[in-house]
């Protein structure tokens, strides 16, 4: 039997979660509740997007010690998605709060 590793699983988690937002924004007839969806859609897109970048048994791209500067592509993951979530975060932050005005 394979073994399920934390990026399954979390990217299982977001899938969830972004169908639960999806239902929700497709099933309400109250506004607050379709943008308390949308928020919800956004966060499983987020978690969906961290758990693509996930590397295991990899570091975070800071270069301080000299171990870690051979062989540097090897052994730091990409931090791409997670300036993408962050600017996802920040963004989605102020859509919801033009939503809510």
């Amino acid at each position: 039997m394979k073994d399920i590793g934390i990026e399954q699983i979390s990217m299982a988690i977001g899938f969830i979660i972004l169908l639960l937002g999806l239902y929700g924004m497709l099933s309400q007839k109250n506004i607050l509740k379709i943008i308390i969806s949308f928020t919800i859609f956004e966060t499983g897109l987020n978690v969906i997007i961290v758990s693509i970048g996930y590397m295991k048994n990899r570091t975070a791209p800071i270069l301080d010690s000299l171990g870690l500067q051979e062989n540097t592509a090897d052994k730091i993951v990409d931090p791409l998605p997670q300036a993408l979530v962050l600017t996802s975060i920040v963004i989605g932050l102020g859509v919801t709060s033009l939503l809510l005005v």
